[in-house]
C-alpha cells in the first residue's frame, strides 16, 4: 500500500468516530494532503448515491466532501441497511445483493473480506492518506471473531488506531479502560492514543483522569473535544436528532418532519434549518399547527406507513392537508402520499399491499431492482408551491425500490440527466389543490435557488411575510468543524502517529 493509514475507532456507537474522521479529512486537505475516507462495513439508514450509481453510507459521502473529492463505492464497500423485520439489506460495492438476518450474515460475512481488500487497495493507490472509520466498538467479545469493521481492518491496512470515547454519556474513563482490557493483546498494541469527545465545561477538571489513562496505557490523550451543538454537517445516526437545539424564530415557517422509526436521509432537510423552525415529530401532540408537513425517506415504507396509522398521525396529516396545510413527501414519504403500495415480491415486509394516505392519485409497485442514480433536471410545474419556478434547475439523487404504476397527471420535474437512464423523464406529482406534492429526489433542498423560491411560495400560501433564505454553506461548515478540532487535538502527535512515530 502506498498511502499512509490512520483508523478511528470508538468505545461505542455514536462516540464521535464519523465526525472526527470528517474533521480530520478537512484538516489534512487544508494541510495539503490528498485524503480519502474508508469504512469497511457500515450499518446505517442514511445513504448516498455516487457517480458510479452505487450506494454508500451518507457519512462516507460527507467525509469525501470534506476532503474535497468525489465519493466512491470503494469508500464503503459493505453497507447494511436495517429493515423492520430484523433483517438488513446488504449492499456490496454499491449494489444491493439481497436481505439477510444477523445470524445468517455472520455465518458468511468473512467471505466479504476480499471485497474490502479490493476497495482499500483501490483507494491506497490514489491518495496520500486513508482515514479509516470503525463501527460500534472493537471489543464486542461476542462478535470479535466475525468483526470486519474494526481491528481486522486496522491489521489489514496496517493502520494505527485512535480510540474515541463519549464523555457526554458518562463513564468515559471506564469505557476506554474496559475497551482496552477486553481487546486481545496484539490488537491492544494497535491503539496509539485516545480522544475524549463531547465534553461540556472546564477541560482542566479532567486532568486526573487523563493522567491516569496515559500512565496506565503509556499512550497519549490526544485531545478533549467540546460538545458541539447543531453541527452543520450530515450525521450518520438519528441519535443526533435528539441532541438538536434551536431557537424558535418568530415570523418563520414552522416545518414538522415526521420522525419515522426507520427514517433515512434526514439531512435532506438541513438546508431548511437556516430559514425555518424545523421540528422532528413522532406524535399527534407534537404536530401543533405547522406551516409545512414533510414525510421523509424511510428504509421501511410499509412499516412506517403502519406507524402513521397506529399513532394517529395519518389521520392528522390528512386533516391538515384538507384544511390547507402543505404536505410534501420525499422518496418513501412520497410513496405514502399515494393511494396504494404493492409489494408482491415482499422486498420490504411480509405485507403484500398497504393503503396509502390518498393525498396524491397514484399507486406504487415495489420491484426487485433498486434505483440508485444521481440526477439533474429542472422544475416544470408552475402552480401553487411551484408558481413562477418553471425552469429552475435542480440536482440530487434517487434511492428507491418502488416505482409509480399509475400515470402521473401533474409531474413537478423533468429529469434531463441520470447516471442510469438515457433520455428524459418526469418526476414527482402535485395535487390539484396545489398544496401536496411528492418526489423521489433526495438532496432537493440543497439547491439554493429552488429552496429560496419554494419558501417564498410557502410563505405566500400561508399568509406570512417573505423571508430571506440563507443557503447552507457546506464548505464553511467543514472549515468551522476543522477549526474546533484543530484547537482541541494535538495535531503534531496525530501526524507522528500517522507517520509511525509513536508506538504503544
Amino acid at each position: 500500500m502506498t498511502a499512509k493509514t490512520l483508523m478511528i475507532q470508538g468505545t461505542a456507537s455514536s462516540a464521535g468516530k464519523s465526525i472526527l474522521v470528517t474533521a480530520l479529512c478537512r484538516i489534512l486537505k487544508q494541510d495539503g494532503y490528498s485524503v480519502a475516507p474508508f469504512k469497511g462495513q457500515n450499518m446505517a439508514l442514511n445513504s448516498f448515491v455516487t457517480t458510479e450509481g452505487g450506494e454508500i453510507g451518507r457519512s462516507q459521502a460527507c467525509q469525501a466532501e470534506a476532503a474535497g473529492i468525489a465519493p466512491s463505492v470503494h469508500m464503503n464497500p459493505i453497507l447494511l441497511k436495517p429493515q423492520a423485520d430484523s433483517t438488513s439489506q446488504v449492499i456490496v460495492q454499491g449494489k444491493a445483493t439481497g436481505t439477510t438476518g444477523a445470524l445468517d450474515y455472520y455465518k458468511g460475512n468473512l467471505e466479504l473480506i476480499p471485497k474490502i481488500k479490493e476497495s482499500l487497495k483501490e483507494l491506497t493507490s490514489k491518495y496520500d492518506v486513508i482515514l479509516i472509520e470503525g463501527a460500534g466498538s472493537p471489543a464486542e467479545i461476542n462478535l470479535i471473531e466475525k468483526d470486519i469493521a474494526n481491528m481486522r481492518i486496522a491489521e489489514l491496512a496496517n493502520a494505527p488506531v485512535i480510540l474515541v470515547g463519549d464523555i457526554d454519556r458518562g463513564g468515559v474513563f471506564a469505557s476506554i479502560v474496559g475497551t482496552m482490557e477486553l481487546l486481545p493483546e496484539d490488537q491492544r498494541g494497535l491503539v496509539k492514543g485516545f480522544v475524549i469527545n463531547k465534553f461540556r465545561g472546564d477541560a482542566s477538571l479532567l486532568q486526573p483522569g487523563l493522567d491516569f489513562l496515559e500512565k496506565k496505557f503509556s499512550r497519549p490523550v490526544l485531545g478533549v473535544v467540546p460538545y458541539i451543538r447543531n453541527i452543520g454537517v450530515a450525521q450518520e445516526d438519528s441519535v443526533y436528532l435528539d441532541e438538536r437545539t434551536f431557537e424558535n424564530l418568530k415570523g418563520r415557517p414552522d416545518v414538522c418532519i415526521v420522525r419515522f422509526p426507520h427514517i433515512s436521509n434526514y439531512d435532506d432537510f438541513d438546508p431548511l434549518e437556516t430559514s425555518c423552525n424545523v421540528h422532528y415529530i413522532s406524535t399527534v401532540q407534537d404536530l401543533n399547527n405547522p406551516d409545512l408537513i414533510i414525510l421523509p425517506g424511510t428504509k421501511s415504507t410499509m412499516n412506517d406507513l403502519a406507524f402513521l396509522r397506529k399513532t394517529g398521525l395519518a389521520d392528522a396529516i390528512i386533516q391538515n392537508a384538507r384544511a390547507g396545510t402543505p404536505v410534501i413527501g420525499i422518496c418513501g414519504g412520497y410513496q405514502m402520499l399515494g393511494n396504494n403500495i404493492y409489494d408482491h415480491y415482499r422486498t420490504e415486509s411480509d405485507a403484500v399491499n398497504a393503503e396509502g394516505l390518498g393525498l396524491l392519485d397514484f399507486d406504487t409497485i415495489f420491484e426487485v431492482e433498486k434505483v440508485t442514480s444521481q440526477i439533474s433536471g429542472h422544475v416544470t410545474a408552475n402552480i401553487g408551491l411551484f408558481e413562477n419556478m418553471q425552469g429552475i434547475p435542480v440536482k440530487g439523487y434517487e434511492i428507491h425500490m418502488g416505482k409509480n404504476e399509475s400515470p402521473i397527471n401533474n409531474p413537478v420535474f423533468e429529469i434531463t440527466k441520470s447516471t442510469i437512464h438515457s433520455g428524459t423523464y418526469t418526476d414527482g406529482d402535485i395535487d390539484q389543490r396545489i398544496i401536496v406534492f411528492g418526489t423521489y429526489i433526495h438532496g432537493l433542498f440543497n439547491n439554493a435557488e429552488f429552496t429560496g423560491k419554494f419558501l417564498d411560495n410557502l410563505c405566500w400560501l400561508r399568509g406570512m411575510p417573505a423571508i430571506n433564505h440563507a443557503a447552507l454553506d457546506k464548505e464553511k461548515a467543514y472549515d468551522d468543524l476543522a477549526l474546533v478540532f484543530r484547537r482541541s487535538l494535538n495535531m503534531k502527535k496525530i501526524y507522528e502517529i500517522l507517520s509511525g512515530g509513536i508506538h504503544g
